[in-house]
């Protein structure tokens, strides 16, 4: 299984739009994993019509629309392999002990906010920022993750948008 994973594309905003390559890599996914922060139901509603199924939990900045279609957290069981979402995992000091004592039943938590692509893995558990499509702010380059099951075990990449 394939899962396309985004977080804070704080859309619409001006001109910004996510990129081709994001797109593509969601149209062909077998999921749609956003982290918060879309901002608008029109988003969450583009992502549903790209064709695979989304899950998505809101953001800080989500509207008041978005806030009530989406939880907090989720919970996506992808080949048995669980996947925590939240937005906003807190800060970087003690951040995967954190994450894994809330999700102590997951594989991985997949978590926005930071625009700061991030991939850790300790002790059987990963969490997993895949950085913003459309706004890379502090981190070096816009980016989004795959993350694929086929082996048993969750393997996460970003990747990197010029």
């Amino acid at each position: 299984m394939r899962i396309a994973l985004i977080s804070d594309t704080h859309m619409p905003r001006g001109t910004r739009a996510v990129p081709p390559a994001c797109v593509e890599a969601m149209e062909v996914a077998d999921l749609i994993v956003h982290a918060g922060d879309l901002s608008a139901v029109s988003v969450l509603d583009w992502l549903s019509s790209l064709g695979p199924p989304v899950r998505a939990v809101h953001g800080n900045v989500d509207s008041p629309d978005v806030v009530s279609r989406l939880p907090e957290t989720d919970m996506v069981v992808a080949d048995g392999l669980t996947l925590a979402l939240i937005h906003d995992a807190g800060p970087a000091k003690g951040r995967h002990e954190r994450m894994r004592r809330r999700f102590p039943e997951a594989d991985a938590a997949i978590f926005g906010h930071s625009h700061q692509p991030l991939h850790e893995n300790a002790e059987g558990f990963q969490i997993f920022n895949p950085g913003s499509p459309t706004e890379r702010r502090r981190a070096p380059q816009r980016s989004f993750g795959i993350a694929e099951t086929g082996t048993g075990v969750l393997e996460f990449r970003h990747v990197w948008i010029d």
